[in-house]
């Protein structure tokens, strides 16, 4: 087991189980006296690894057979521009929203790209307020509040904002944006698979690997095929989402090794009882940490409204900054890390991804309470 209880935004934790059945088969693969990383992506014994990852996929997340599942490289950063050059048509524009530090740079970046290809991006809505390094989100926006436009490409959001702590759909029954026949596409790469969700709400769901489902490198994509197929033609045949499609994500090579981990996450999370069990899990870590949060006399305070607040990373302050300082420094000594909130903000950041624990988390609300008892 490890000795450090990880809270890291990502890379972050990764399940015990999934990490120890790497080691065991880290210099012999599946008998063959070689590791994964070693074995050809062409190759049977990867091929077998690729295909369980992808299988799994769809069977946790009961992905509609319309929808491609698609294995890409380049972080999710890379697909703030992929998206707007391959499917936001010359002379039109898409739409995004807003909700934090994530949905700014898919705008920025979105916006450069479109103007490649003749086209623009709008902010459909925009829940920030104040100006520069000051500016704020608290809180995702009411369904009046998000005005998509009925010819636009498609509707971008966040799903969850892993640096101001804000999260879409946390409360029970609470859904997305509904965007009538404009296609919607979501950033989910911090909450992918906190839960279960309906598919086919979503033209393109992306998600980078590293907060929930594995390391670093790997982007999972899932996207209905009629969207896929009206990407652009005419750019270089890399960015061509029908390409990975096509290839069944082996047009080059993948990441081998961050597949094969992202298939230990999986088959762990289909052990303990799948997106039903993970769910349950994530609404009791929310409900310890959030009510040690407000529970104690205002000695912490979440900037964020109640019903946005993420339950991923959640977000909060100490009195000053030299206690913000202290409370990282003497969790560190009990072992837990990663507590520091973004540079950008400041404050404490949790974060509480799947492979995080329950008892983990309630550890640190004990830690919470005797630090407010000792420093209040």
């Amino acid at each position: 087991m490890p000795s450090a209880l990880n809270f890291n935004a990502g890379p972050a934790a990764l399940p015990p189980a999934a990490l120890a059945r790497a080691q065991s088969e880290l210099l012999d693969f599946a008998g063959s006296g070689m590791s994964v990383m070693e074995h050809s992506h062409r190759g049977k014994e990867y091929e077998a690894v690729h295909d369980e990852a992808l299988s799994l996929l769809r069977e946790l997340l009961s992905v509609p057979d319309e929808y491609d599942v698609l294995f890409m490289q380049g972080g999710a950063t890379q697909q703030f521009a992929t998206i707007p050059l391959s499917f936001i048509p010359t002379g039109k524009s898409a739409d995004y929203v807003i909700t934090g530090a994530w949905g700014e740079k898919a705008v920025s970046e979105g916006r450069l790209a479109a103007r490649l290809v003749g086209a623009d991006v709008k902010v459909a809505a925009d829940t920030g307020v104040g100006e520069g390094k000051a500016r704020t989100y608290t809180r995702v926006p009411a369904a009046n509040e998000v005005k998509v436009s009925s010819d636009a490409a498609y509707l971008h959001l966040t799903s969850n904002e892993t640096i101001h702590g804000v999260q879409y759909a946390t409360e029970v029954g609470a859904t997305f944006p509904t965007t009538g026949s404009v296609p919607l596409v979501c950033d989910m790469s911090s909450d992918f698979m906190w839960k279960k969700i309906d598919v086919s709400r979503f033209s393109l769901i992306y998600a980078g690997a590293q907060k929930n489902i594995g390391p670093s490198g790997v982007v999972v994509v899932l996207g209905k095929k009629d969207f896929i197929a009206s990407g652009r033609k005419d750019l270089p045949t890399i960015f061509q989402y029908r390409v990975f499609a096509e290839n069944n994500s082996l047009y080059n090579t993948p990441p081998t090794f961050g597949i094969y981990l992202i298939r230990n996450v999986l088959s762990w999370v289909k052990g303990e009882g799948g997106l039903v069990e993970m769910e349950k899990r994530n609404r009791e870590k929310g409900r310890l940490l959030y009510g040690a949060i407000d529970g104690l006399g205002g000695f912490y305070t979440c900037p964020v409204e109640p019903k946005s607040r993420s339950l991923m990373n959640a977000v909060f302050r100490l009195p000053t900054e030299a206690l913000e300082d202290k409370f990282v420094a003497e969790a560190r000594k009990q072992h837990m890390v990663g507590l520091k909130g973004h540079r950008s903000v400041g404050g404490i950041r949790v974060s509480m991804y799947n492979a995080v624990s329950v008892e983990w988390v309630r550890t640190l609300t004990e830690f919470m309470k005797e630090f407010a008892k000792q420093n209040g």
